[in-house]
């Protein structure tokens, strides 16, 4: 006779439902951790390939210029250490060129971490994100190379 219209969901309906959003966010929470961590070090790897080329092309204009002064020291104009990857030492000109287009802001503390820093001179520092782990990459005879100080495997991931 009278049909019964349902507002409101059962209380079986809604546990249901409770329970595959936990089963989906278990699932997908630390995937989404794990790409944070690997969007850093994906982050690390273009600055390393783009301070690589900088220093190829800065070279190359100081040779076509006539000036074999070689780099090594991507110094940073303020002298602080708030920004890395700030410019080439200085020519024979006098100039400054400048190694990123935008400078990365270095570590701020001694615990943060998937960041870079200038340890001394032409010794620069990666920290990864996800462990204790450092890259040393040092700049000799105008180049940006990797030192491998716990394992090769750190500088392969950031050299690619």
């Amino acid at each position: 006779m009278f049909k019964l219209r349902r507002k409101a969901f059962t209380l079986l309906e809604v546990t249901f439902v409770i329970v595959i959003i936990g089963i989906l966010s278990a699932v997908a929470i630390p995937k989404l951790a794990a790409t944070a961590d690997d969007a850093e070090i994906t982050s690390a790897i273009n600055t390393v390939a783009s301070v690589r080329n900088a220093i190829a092309v800065e070279r190359q204009k100081r040779i076509l210029r006539g000036d074999f002064t070689p780099i090594n020291d991507l110094a940073q104009v303020t002298g602080t250490n708030e920004f890395i990857f700030d410019v080439f030492n200085v020519d024979n000109l006098g100039n400054r060129n400048p190694v990123l287009e935008y400078p990365l802001r270095a570590c701020e503390s001694g615990t943060a971490r998937g960041c870079w820093m200038e340890i001394a001179g032409p010794l620069y520092r990666y920290r990864f994100p996800h462990n204790t782990t450092n890259v040393d990459f040092n700049i000799t005879n105008n180049r940006f190379d990797c030192i491998a100080t716990v394992s090769d495997e750190d500088c392969d991931l950031l050299t690619r």
